[in-house]
């Protein structure tokens, strides 16, 4: 089962509603539209091993969930699913009666705290991470092991690019050995050292090398310096370089654009849903529901055009936070769904469709 045989065969659809911004009321005139909906297998393919549990779309802007796999999330209590399940009837395309029987109070529990605002604190994590590399960004240009290779000059550290370029040498034309109990730690040597025909191999034997190479050096021949190779920092520049450019191909260049003309260096509409999750997650524990159309959309909305400061809006999410953690000290939800009620609601359910 894909996308594609799911909509040639609309009678599987038990659900089919619009969800995301349209749905939370959040919604600009350059929104796309997402879909999210429910189906049920053909019996012969529920028993089989080509068992599919969703299915989605290559943006994920359409993604629907095989009906016992949505009450496995409900009963999980994801945000998506009940999110899903209390949709605003105005964005409610198709629904099947048989999803009448499946009551969001059911599923409603104190897991919500962790799920939604869980969820909401991932996502404060991710906004740090893009703020990181808004106000950080990484040169293009990749540096290579010999940029994090330092030699000792008249009791002084410098680069040892810089001491090539002072001394006239090649890196190609120098040969390191190993210091014994000293981390990283190399004696170096230059060609001019050595009788024709012999030769070192080199600091790093190509330029795309990650470490540095050794050679072969005679006895009794005195080092011109010591190097050190800042092995951790060459490590972590090649993970934060990697990080960084594949966040640059992945981005959205719209958000991205966005987060560059209100200058406040974060992703305002991920900071946006970090605020929707909490007070959603707030909510449940006082009210008991899943409000999906929101009542706070001005408030909302402002932190999407950026009108808050990065900072500020840390703070006050950590202040929402610790008061959640008190709202379902206190609250009467349920800890969790009562799982031999949900057993018995999809029995229910799947002894009706395949009847």
């Amino acid at each position: 089962m894909n996308l594609a045989n799911l909509q040639q065969n609309s009678h599987l659809l038990l659900l089919k509603c619009i969800s995301g911004s349209n749905a939370y009321g959040l919604q600009l005139p350059t929104s796309d539209i997402d879909y999210k909906g429910v189906f049920f297998l053909p019996k012969q393919t529920l028993f089989s091993l080509d068992y599919t549990e969703q299915v989605a779309n290559e943006t994920n802007d359409e993604v629907y969930y095989e009906v016992k796999r949505f009450i496995d999330l409900l009963y999980k209590n994801n945000p998506n699913l009940l999110e899903l399940l209390n949709t605003p009837d105005d964005c409610v395309l198709f629904k099947h009666p048989l999803l009448n029987k499946v009551k969001s109070e059911l599923f409603v529990s104190k897991l919500c705290k962790d799920t939604f605002a869980g969820y909401a604190v991932t996502q404060i994590k991710k906004a740090k991470g893009l703020n990181k590399k808004i106000v950080n960004p990484v040169e293009e240009t990749l540096k290579t092991v010999l940029d994090f290779c330092y030699v000792l000059e008249q009791q002084q550290t410098i680069s040892l690019p810089n001491w090539l370029s002072q001394k006239g040498f090649n890196q190609q034309d120098c040969g390191l050995v190993a210091l014994n109990h000293m981390k990283d730690t190399y004696a170096l040597f230059h060609n001019s050292q050595l009788t024709p025909p012999d030769y070192f191999r080199g600091i790093v034997v190509k330029e795309n090398a990650n470490d540095v190479s050794l050679s072969s050096v005679p006895k009794g021949l005195t080092p011109l310096t010591v190097l050190c190779f800042n092995k951790d920092g060459y490590s972590k520049y090649c993970r934060d370089y990697r990080e960084y450019w594949d966040w640059v191909a992945k981005r959205n260049d719209e958000r991205y654009n966005n987060t560059l003309q209100h200058g406040k260096n974060y992703d305002a509409k991920n900071m946006m849903h970090v605020f929707r999750l909490l007070n959603m997650a707030e909510e449940i524990a006082t009210e008991k529901r899943v409000n999906v159309r929101r009542p706070d959309r001005e408030y909302l909305l402002r932190i999407r055009q950026g009108e808050f400061e990065y900072d500020d809006l840390v703070k006050q999410a950590d202040e929402k936070i610790e008061k959640i953690q008190e709202a379902y000290l206190h609250c009467d939800l349920q800890d969790s769904p009562d799982k031999s009620k949900v057993n018995e609601l999809l029995f229910e359910l799947l002894e009706s469709i395949y009847r």
